[in-house]
């Protein structure tokens, strides 16, 4: 069985999407929604940058959703590739909502807005430099929560965001309790990252976002799809258009549950990944967390033309 999966935050790149864009009119015209509905030339910023640019958060989110789906289109009316055969959908946070855009369950042009909004308010949900990220690597989830049961006493907010895979967790919160765990791991020699990221994503510091993205969300149109889209929040297949608005709004401050969410997808007979979008980021994700399984990332008209038969039918 095949799922489709679709990265978040951190897949992108400065030119990302422009080998489809100058080959495919309907890339062309993808893009070109994406500008209109934005009002300013995400296009450009995509194609030519700055970086800096593009790593904010409100760029950021709707460009890689812009990518993505672009992939997904050229597979399907320009390779003829049939995604009935694909029953699961998921995505890494904003991908997410790719997932749901590729499932026919939400607009592109809507789901484009509702990114660039999401992606302002969780930035503007913490003043800059007073929250922080930290990738833990080589520990599972439980030997993580059991070195945050020493922050209990301390005030302020350390969270796990990102289950991401075996020996990948992320922590955020407030900058002074994630450089406490960070002071900790490296006494006990166990190595962690810091994530140059611009807000705390995915902890209780961005309720203020989920709130303010929930009545946009919910006047959003969603309809229920065939496909079963499996959440970041609960880490369980969903089709049902209210359960999932409701689960979009969760999502923003909530743990994403990706390593669950594979291993869920693989224990319901999935044995085929197939990410689509810039980057390779959960193809990796997948092989931690898997053995047994087939995965593919598809970013250019190379992996296309190099996937397997299979999934051409």
């Amino acid at each position: 069985m095949n799922a489709l999966i679709f990265p978040g935050q951190g897949s992108q790149a400065v030119g990302m999407g422009l080998e489809l864009y100058n080959r495919f009119d309907l890339v062309k015209k993808i893009f070109q929604q994406a500008d209109e509905r934005l009002g300013y030339s995400i296009s450009n910023i995509i194609f030519n940058g700055p970086e800096d640019k593009l790593q904010l958060t409100k760029i950021t989110q709707p460009s890689i959703l812009t990518v993505s789906y672009s992939i997904f289109k050229v597979l399907k009316q320009e390779f003829g590739f049939n995604f009935k055969n694909f029953k699961y959908f998921a995505g890494h946070s904003l991908g997410e909502y790719s997932a749901l855009v590729c499932s026919e369950a939400l607009n592109f042009e809507d789901a484009i807005y509702l990114l660039h909004e999401r992606g302002k308010a969780m930035q503007e949900a913490v003043p800059l430099g007073e929250g922080s990220m930290l990738a833990v690597l080589g520990l599972d989830i439980n030997e993580v929560k059991e070195l945050l049961v020493i922050l209990k006493e301390k005030t302020g907010v350390c969270e796990i965001a990102n289950d991401n895979s075996n020996g990948q967790v992320i922590l955020s919160g407030n900058k002074k309790n994630i450089d406490l765990i960070q002071k900790n791991l490296k006494e006990k020699k166990i190595k962690s990252i810091s994530l140059k990221v611009s807000a705390p994503f995915h902890c209780s510091l961005m309720k203020p976002a989920a709130k303010s993205m929930e009545k946009k969300i919910n006047l959003t149109k969603l309809n229920n799809t065939s496909y079963q889209i499996v959440s970041n929040v609960t880490a369980k297949p969903e089709n049902n258009s209210d359960v999932i608005k409701k689960l979009l709004i969760d999502q923003i401050f909530s743990t994403v549950r990706w390593r669950e969410s594979i291993i869920k997808m693989n224990d319901l007979g999935v044995n085929n990944f197939i990410e689509l979008g810039p980057g390779k980021v959960l193809t990796s994700m997948v092989k931690r967390t898997l053995k047994d399984v087939n995965t593919f990332s598809i970013n250019s008209i190379a992996d296309m033309e190099n996937m397997e038969n299979e999934f051409k039918k």
